[in-house]
Parts: C-alpha cells; structure tokens; sequence
C-alpha cells in the first residue's frame, strides 16, 4: 500500500480505540462523532490508494465512498451504517439537534454501532488491498 494510506488507515487506528474508550466512560455523543471519523478516514484512504491524490477536505461520507470508487460496492447494511454516522458528525455539533440526538444515543446503540463502525472499517480495509 502507498504511504498516503497507511496514513489514514494508523488515524483509523487511533481514533478505534478512542471510541472504545469513549463507550467505556459513557461518552456516547463524542463515540459516534469518532466513529464517523473512522469512516471517513477510511474512505480518504480508499481515494488515497485510487487516485494517487491528497482526498478532498469533506466529511460526506456518500461522497468519499464515491470519489474513492467504494460506494457502488456498499452492501444496504452499510449503507445505513453510513446514514447512522452522518447525523453524529454534522447535527450533534450544532445546540438544536444535540439534545435530540443524544436521547436516541443509549449504550446498546453505541454498542452496536461500534460493532458496525469496525465491520466496515474492516471491510474497507479489504478493499485496499485488492
């Protein structure tokens, strides 16, 4: 693999075990934000690999799964892993939607989303290498 992707792929790596630590101490709300910050390093190293550039400063994670030629390939489980995250990175930053988001945040949800978060990380890990 280039440099470019083990790059995102050691942040992916770093930021799994700070949502395991944020799920320990009940930090559910900064869990998923992270979580979704797998994810999107993931696909910028998909677009590392496949296009030999530095990845766009977006965090649509649709997007990134395009432009790092992966979308078309999601299974619909994750595809609503991605639907799942999205909310997390963008809505829980703003007062509006943070008290909404967090009451659907319960610790089995987290559990769970944790639990798909590595499945497709692992997935897209399985990509870069073909």
């Amino acid at each position: 693999m280039f440099d470019k992707v083990d790059y995102w792929l050691d942040l992916c790596e770093d930021d799994l075990i700070t949502a395991k630590a944020l799920l320990e101490k009940n930090r559910l709300l900064h869990m998923g934000f992270v979580c979704h910050l797998i994810i999107e390093k993931a696909f910028k190293a998909t677009i590392a690999k496949n296009t030999n550039e530095i990845p766009p400063r977006i965090h649509d994670l649709q997007r990134l799964a395009t432009f790092g030629g992966v979308f078309d390939d999601l299974s619909e489980l994750q595809l609503s892993v991605l639907d799942k995250l999205t909310p997390l990175q963008i809505q829980a930053r703003y007062p509006e939607y943070k008290t909404k988001i967090m009451a659907t945040l319960t610790t089995e949800y987290c559990k769970q989303l944790l639990d798909e978060t590595e499945d497709l990380l692992c997935w897209i890990k399985k990509q870069l290498e073909n």
